[in-house]
This record gives C-alpha cells, structure tokens and sequence, in this order.
C-alpha cells in the first residue's frame, strides 16, 4: 500500500455526500490502489454538526462553516455537494484561490457559471471534474472529453431526469394523468415538494447546456436552452401517442448545423416506439450520441440517487488524487470555440397537433389553409368523436418552428377552432 496520504475535504453531506462518505471508507482498499495513495477523508461541512449521521465518522470532523474546509491547510482535494449557486461558486472560486483542485456534482452552477470557474481552474492550472453533474452514475462527461475525442459529434438526445420519465412512464403505462402521477413521485421521494426544477425542464436545461458544451466544444449556458416542462402532457396525447407507434419522453437535445451553429432545447416529444430511448422507464436515465464516425451510441443507467451519483464523484476523486501525485492535471474545459446558438424558431421539425372544433363542412378546409399559408404540410389528420366532442389530429411533415407556431397562433382566433388542446414535436425520422 502507499504511504502516501491526500486529504479531501467535503461540502455538504445530504443525500450523496453521506454516500460519498461511505463509498470512501467501505472501499478504501480498492480506492488507495487505483489512486495511488490513500484519500482520508479529513472534515465535512454540514449545517448541524451534532446532527446523528450514519457515516461512520467521528463528529470532529464535522463543521459548521464551509470556509472551514476550503482554508484548512491540510485539505488537498475540494468536493462541492452543497448544490444550488450560492454559497457552492464561492466556495469554488476559493478553494481555487488556495490551489485546491475541486470535484463537483453541481449542474446549476457548471451550466450557468461555467465559464467563471473553468477560467479560475485554468489560471490555476487546477482540475476541476464534474462527472456527477449529468446522469449521476452513469460515465458520460468522461466518454465525451476524451474517449470521443476523435469523433465530430453533430447530435445528442437523451433523458436527463429521472423524475419527468418516471411520471412519463405511469402516465402512458398506468392511465394517470400528470397530477396524480406527481403526488405518487412526491411520496415516494422522486420529486421534491416543489417539483418546478423538473417538470419545468429546469434540471434537464441545465444539464443540456454541460452536454452541449462537451460535444460541440463550445460554451452553452442553461439560457441558451429552450425549454419546456411536462405538465400539458395530458392521457390524451399519451393514448395517441401509442395509436401511431410513438412514446412521450421530456428530452434534452443538442444539435450542431453545417453552419457550426449550436441547437439545444429541452422539451416534451414523440419518439418512435422502436428507438431505444422509447424503453428507458421508471427513473432512469440514457443519453443518444451521435457521430458519422461512431454512428449511433447509447449511455444508459440510473442517473440519479445517493450511491450511484457517489460512484461517479469518487472515480472524480480519485482521478484528481493520480494528477496531484503526477504534478499533472487532467484535460481541462473542452470549450475552445466561439459558435453562436441557432435560434428555436429558426428550427425544423414535425408536430402533433390536437384541436377541439365545430363539427361542421368546411373547418378542415379552413385549418388546411391556414397550415397552406405558413408552409406547413400536414402529414395526417383524422376526426375523434363527433358534435361537441369533435376533435381533429394532425400530424405534419417537417417545417421551420417559427412558421408552425405562427400557425398555431392563427389557429386559436380560427372560428371554427374551439380550443388548441395539445401541440407536441415529433422526434422522427421521415
């Protein structure tokens, strides 16, 4: 065994750090052979110290002051679990300051702060790795950074939130509308009291912006994301989604154009039955990537959870321990280009549409002319039901965002639409 010790210092022990804390002593052994030295875990930052906590450590090492750690002088490695922006950049941008390398599992503050602290880390030479930021234990960032670093990556999809596919797949498995589905996910712990960060596609924005910016090596912030939550998929579309061969997933999608522009958008979709991500169920997570070399690639598993998100920050911590023995550090933000972000209206794509009409000659005529006048071609459309419950469902072929939802907005003052219930893109290939 070495006899070489590198202390790490922890902020935050919720559900993941009290894993992490675990993880680094139920596999010491394994850990100090890979590393090269032993990681000692030296003291965590909590908010009650005197809290009991099933960590197996002594409450010494608890603290009550985060900048505790970062200044303590025998702390070698930062790992940031607090979450959230402040106090975490802060924190970061010290430990920094102190050349301290620094892991991290914090989504928000990469995708919205990035540039800040990769320029920090960069100044220092310091590293700074984040593999539990998107998809928990699944190995993804690093696949991205450098076992593809050959490939010229022109697309990647996947979902990216446990808690949306969950209430997706009850919804479209159980019948269950989206309300009914969500108080089961609050009690059995897959979304938080306030679950906005996820329905809304806030958690899934921000870690498109970080794939983004791996795959296409340029700068995405969680602005530059469009972004749609799930809480207007109704059965409805769910039931129609299934009658044409097609599953509703909330997705996450980065695309780069011919003309180096960046696309990136989050949102609720149709996707073929037969794509793999369509059987992605439960709280589990898989990201697509695509590339003319590689072709098709799929990273699946459970991308959330205390012990699998732990996984990936101790294979972080331990990769960080192997640079510091080396007087090396690992390869660095991959943002080397300036590309500019293709607008969402200036995206193409197909879409479902379901609308409540007057049953009478002549409306679909009307719809058609309003789709004819914004060049949007209709792919298929049948009638539900009859007199008050008539309904029309359209399916286009694939036309400019901007022109569909002009359309759309023209369709809701149409007299003989009674309501636009549902619209949905459609993820295929034509």
């Amino acid at each position: 065994m070495s006899e070489r010790v590198l202390r790490v210092g922890i902020l935050g022990c919720g559900t993941v750090g009290a894993a992490v804390v675990r993880l680094l002593d139920r596999h010491r052994d394994d850990i100090e052979r890979r590393a090269g030295c032993r990681l000692q875990l030296h003291k965590v930052a909590v908010r009650d110290p005197a809290k009991p906590r099933d960590v197996g450590l002594p409450h010494p090492a608890f603290v009550d002051d985060p900048m505790a750690v970062v200044d303590d002088p025998d702390v070698d490695i930062v790992c940031e679990l607090i979450g959230g922006l402040e106090p975490a950049g802060s924190l970061v941008l010290a430990a920094f300051e102190r050349d301290k390398p620094v892991v991290t599992a914090n989504k928000e503050l990469l995708a919205t702060r990035g540039r800040e602290l990769f320029d920090a880390s960069d100044a220092k030479g310091l590293d700074l790795y984040f593999e539990a930021a998107v998809g928990g234990g699944i190995p993804l960032i690093r696949p991205l950074k450098e076992s593809l670093t050959g490939e010229r990556l022109r697309r990647v999809m996947g979902i990216v939130n446990g808690t949306t596919n969950f209430i997706l797949t009850k919804m479209s498995e159980q019948g269950r509308g989206f309300a009914d589905v969500l108080a089961d996910a609050k009690r059995l712990g897959y979304a938080e009291s306030d679950p906005s960060a996820d329905v809304d596609g806030h958690d899934a924005a921000a870690k498109c912006a970080i794939l983004a910016s791996i795959a296409f090596n340029a700068r995405v912030v969680a602005s530059d994301v469009y972004r749609e939550g799930i809480g207007n998929v109704t059965t409805e579309d769910i039931e129609y989604a299934r009658r044409l061969g097609y599953v509703v997933k909330l997705l996450a999608i980065a695309e780069m154009g011919e003309d180096e522009r960046i696309a990136a958008r989050v949102h609720a979709a149709m996707i073929p039955a037969s794509h793999p991500l369509a059987s992605v169920r439960e709280a589990y997570n898989a990201v697509f990537v695509e590339g003319p070399n590689v072709g098709e690639l799929m990273f699946y598993g459970r991308g959330a959870g205390g012990e699998a998100t732990a996984t990936a920050v101790v294979g972080d911590l331990v990769s960080v321990a192997r640079n510091l023995l080396a007087d090396a550090r690992g390869l660095g933000c991959t943002c080397f280009y300036e590309r500019t972000i293709r607008p969402m209206d200036e995206m193409t794509g197909q879409y479902y549409i379901l609308l409540r009409v007057e049953d009478r000659p002549g409306v679909l005529a009307e719809i058609a002319s309003v789709f004819g006048r914004s060049e949007v071609s209709i792919k298929s459309v049948w009638q539900e039901g009859f007199g008050d419950d008539a309904q029309l469902v359209f399916i286009t072929h694939r036309a400019r965002e901007g022109a569909f939802q002009e359309a759309i907005g023209v369709l809701r003052g149409l007299p003989g639409v009674e309501e636009v219930r549902s619209v949905l893109r459609v993820e295929a290939e034509e």
